[in-house]
């Protein structure tokens, strides 16, 4: 027997996914082109990475966020087609609408928004955040709201972007680098809005198994593969980006082995908890992303990883369950822990790092104050904007109501037939 809802969902899905991009192809036609100013003015182009090494980088970047993000999600056991395909949905809708955003904000000129490979990058790095969003809320939404999420989402946070350079005069990269903070509590947000009496205790299908943690796993290792490369991508300096890979692959590196070694302790049978890997491991990548420039030495990378890593499978262990039993928030995926505290932290160490080496504490002290309240501005409209999404989410003309964790409510599930017994030679019949 079909949903109840599955027939407001054929109504409403397809209006709104075409709906939206119709309009975002009526305004690629008047106001956006390619930009090929580097093959025209090689000066410039001298100036500008090789579209090569942009392309190269890009590739990783697009690697993690529409494989290695999808996969990660994908570890509750009856939800695999709703966190991979829901994921390449909210992709692919936010790397379009943020390239729109993005480019009327920063990049507009003469009426029309020219399109390169760093704007392809900054794409996803914004979409990133709604995925990061997303997190907190997997499970327990449709994909009308997805898409409605991503739309507010992607603006808010480039306004956020716009906030920061412009005001506060914060270079691009760590500004957009508080993406991580910005999608987590946003995020978070939102799920309280959505949160339903029925959440309050661990739901009978948020549950993870053998072949779903090993997708989850799969997704795991391309993050963390790439990391590098998400931390790096958007620094121009050559010594300063490769400072970031160190410091990227050095920190994640401790990170893991933190993640690991924690997992059995906190175990009451003695044994690793594969779903605290999938997460905690990637703790020391984000940690680091704000501060990678900064990063002196190897070893403070490594202390980095290993803070990071201990923050985060312990709040997973221990704060998780405290908020949602106090505050009815509930994070599916722990973005929290490994997004939006690890975040955090990556600011206040870029901020240390900056004050214990400055030749001048004055200037020093200035930056930090500005850093500090780049990360309260960050807060404080995630916060705000977050609660507002929600509740326009929690509005029934987007038929919130659905079954929590569980494919059957938006996909059509094929199911193979048990063989028929062995009659004939009884004692060879195998049960399934």
């Amino acid at each position: 027997m079909a949903p109840k809802y599955a027939p407001s969902l054929r109504r409403l899905l397809p209006v709104l996914a075409i709906c939206l991009e119709i309009a975002f192809i009526l305004i690629f036609i008047f106001f956006v082109q390619y930009d090929d100013s580097y093959i025209q003015d090689e000066t410039q182009s001298k100036k500008r990475k090789t579209v090569t090494t942009v392309y190269a980088d890009f590739q990783d970047v697009h690697v993690m966020v529409f494989l290695g993000f999808g996969f990660l999600m994908s570890f509750l056991r009856r939800y695999g087609f709703s966190s991979t395909g829901f994921n390449l949905l909210v992709a692919a809708l936010g790397v379009q609408w943020a390239t729109l955003v993005n480019g009327f904000m920063f990049e507009f000129s003469d009426g029309k928004i020219r399109i390169n490979m760093m704007s392809l990058v900054t794409a996803n790095l914004c979409a990133a955040s709604a995925l990061i969003s997303m997190g907190a809320v997997l499970g327990k939404t449709n994909p009308v709201q997805l898409l409605l999420m991503t739309l507010l989402e992607v603006t808010s946070f480039i306004f956020n972007h716009w906030l920061l350079t412009t005001f506060i005069k914060m270079d691009c990269v760590p500004s957009i680098m508080h993406h991580h903070v910005f999608g987590a509590y946003f995020g978070l947000m939102v799920s309280w809005a959505l949160h339903r009496p029925g959440l309050r205790q661990r739901h009978e299908k948020e549950k993870s198994s053998t072949d779903m943690g090993k997708f989850s796993m799969l997704g795991t290792i391309f993050l963390w593969m790439f990391w590098p490369s998400y931390n790096s991508v958007l620094i121009e300096g050559k010594a300063e980006k490769m400072n970031a890979v160190y410091s990227t692959y050095f920190s994640l590196a401790a990170s893991a082995v933190t993640v690991f070694a924690f997992s059995v302790l906190i175990s009451k049978k003695g044994k690793m908890n594969m779903v605290y890997i999938h997460n905690a491991t990637l703790a020391g990548g984000v940690a680091v992303g704000a501060a990678a420039t900064v990063i002196p030495s190897p070893w403070i990378a490594l202390t980095i990883g290993l803070t990071a890593g201990l923050i985060c499978i312990l709040g997973c262990w221990f704060m998780k369950p405290f908020l949602e039993l106090a505050f009815d928030i509930h994070d599916t995926c722990g973005v929290h822990y490994v997004h939006g505290v690890p975040g955090i932290l990556g600011v206040l160490i870029r901020i240390v790092i900056e004050l214990a080496t400055a030749s001048n504490l004055q200037v020093a002290w200035s930056e930090a104050a500005f850093y500090l309240l780049a990360l309260y501005i960050t807060l404080a409209l995630s916060l705000v904007l977050g609660l507002v999404t929600g509740f326009l989410l929690k509005l029934n003309i987007w038929k919130p109501d659905q079954k929590y964790f569980d494919d059957q409510a938006f996909w059509e599930i094929t199911t193979i037939p048990s063989p028929p017994p062995n009659t004939q030679f009884p004692h060879l019949a195998v049960k399934l």
